[in-house]
């Protein structure tokens, strides 16, 4: 059975910083391309980010130059670093297996001063 489980959400002030990490089992990790996604209240959900299993990143316009994502086989998890947090970035986080419909649960990340 297939797992996602993301942490590291909070709040955080306009500017600031966050880590999201997304911890994966039942998959054999190293094979899929996987990605971050969000939700924000009112809205459809939207592609973040994107890393491949040769670990070459794609961004959505939005994030570009401000989040970073990186993947770790050994630990079976995928990260997204965000940086330079605006209020519009506010969202559930969600991470994904690509051409799958393997999902996490979310993670809530609150910019606001």
């Amino acid at each position: 059975q297939v797992h996602l489980v993301e942490s590291g959400g909070g709040l955080v002030q306009p500017g600031g910083s966050l880590a999201l990490s997304c911890a994966a089992s039942g998959i054999i990790f190293s094979t899929y391309t996987m990605a971050w996604y969000r939700q924000a209240p009112g809205k459809q959900r939207e592609w973040v980010a994107t890393i491949t299993t040769g670990r070459l990143p794609n961004y959505a316009d939005s994030v570009k130059g401000r989040f970073t994502i990186s993947r770790d086989n050994a630990k079976n998890t995928v990260d997204l670093q965000m940086n330079n947090l605006k209020p519009e970035d506010t969202a559930v986080y969600y991470c994904k297996v690509v051409q799958s419909n393997y999902w996490g649960q979310g993670t809530q990340v609150t910019v606001s001063s």
